[in-house]
């Protein structure tokens, strides 16, 4: 179901790629990678806390975008890419906490912000290319599977 942007197939449609293969993929590792390394300077009471639930947040993302890639069908796929919206939209809630308890090293957060904000505009980016993508079979389907119930 992903569509990667270096995947057309001629006549400008994309076609089924890896999640590896798409930058919102990348940068959101990335952005995960870079929380555990921020968290590692938290106090230890918020060991079970803030860090706790940054971390699964932040993981949560890249982890939704691959989960949707690997579903079939149009619906699915943006079901799970909203998930990460949504986990993306905590991320920037606990960072921004986190940033006014000024735990962790302060001059990290500049970079994260701006990490954020791209992953932001290319999830929802996908978001939109998905939603419009036309359906090409019975896979992208959006529709309620047939009923074939004899009554």
């Amino acid at each position: 179901m992903c569509l990667t942007s270096d995947s057309d197939d001629g006549r400008g449609h994309g076609s089924k790629g890896s999640y590896r293969d798409l930058e919102v993929w990348k940068k959101a590792c990335d952005l995960a990678e870079q929380v555990y390394l921020l968290t590692d300077g938290f106090p230890k009471t918020e060991l079970y806390g803030l860090v706790r639930q940054m971390k699964e947040a932040a993981v949560s993302i890249p982890a939704n975008i691959a989960e949707g890639c690997a579903r079939h069908g149009k619906a699915e796929f943006l079901h799970f890419l909203h998930i990460a919206a949504g986990s993306l939209a905590e991320t920037v809630t606990f960072l921004e906490i986190s940033k006014r308890l000024s735990f962790g090293e302060l001059s990290r957060y500049s970079t994260l912000e701006q990490l954020t904000r791209e992953i932001g505009w290319m999830l929802y980016g996908l978001i939109r290319a998905v939603r419009n993508r036309p359906s090409r079979g019975p896979e992208d389907s959006t529709a309620e599977p047939p009923n074939h119930s004899t009554t």
